[in-house]
């Protein structure tokens, strides 16, 4: 079964979601979209499901057909101050509020969320994966965080961002080890596991 297009009954429906909740360094970027009644396209699915190169196709389709849409960043400094999961709110927040158009009504991947002023809204468990809107910001937030982690990587390439992205791989961690961490870093996660040599 494909994935449905509308939840609330509203025409004006955002959907919302974020990426980058699990990685070590760099920011949690959010996006919210609203999509026409007659947005249709194959390709379109939860961006874990997709390649990088077909995130990258659906990218512009997703931003040429959208009635609107909106990207917004919290940075690693702002996470660790007020946690990884009021950011990725806040993110979803800010999103919601660059866009041009405001919403009758908002759905959210996951099972998290403040109200947003006074729109209604739900969240849906793996939304990503059952609405289109949702699956479009779920594209947008991964494309424009990989691709933020990839110009970054220029000025830390130890750490090798432009292949990991900042999750906690292997080799990310062997490269925290070593050099120890960078102003991109998360300081209040856990950068290294407390037994090293479980992970080498």
């Amino acid at each position: 079964m494909g994935l449905l297009l509308n939840f609330s009954g509203h025409k004006l429906e955002a959907g919302t979601d974020e990426a980058g909740r699990g990685c070590l360094s760099g920011p949690v970027v959010a996006a919210a979209v609203i999509l026409p009644e007659n947005f249709e396209h194959s390709l379109l699915n939860d961006s874990k499901k997709l390649s990088e190169g077909q995130r990258k196709k659906l990218l512009p389709i997703i931003e040429e057909h959208a009635i609107a849409f909106g990207v917004a960043f919290v940075d690693q400094k702002e996470i660790d101050e007020i946690n990884i999961l009021q950011a990725s709110i806040t993110a979803m927040h800010r999103a919601i509020d660059f866009l041009n158009i405001t919403p009758e009504f908002i759905i959210v991947d996951g099972n998290k969320f403040r109200p947003y002023k006074d729109i209604p809204s739900e969240t849906i468990v793996k939304g990503d994966g059952k609405y289109l809107s949702i699956a479009a910001a779920s594209v947008l937030a991964k494309t424009y965080r990989d691709l933020y982690m990839e110009k970054i990587h220029k000025d830390f390439p130890i750490y090798n961002w432009k292949k990991n992205k900042g999750y906690p791989t292997k080799e990310h961690r062997l490269a925290i080890r070593d050099v120890g961490s960078c102003e991109h870093h998360r300081q209040t996660f856990k950068l290294l596991p407390d037994e090293q040599l479980s992970l080498f």
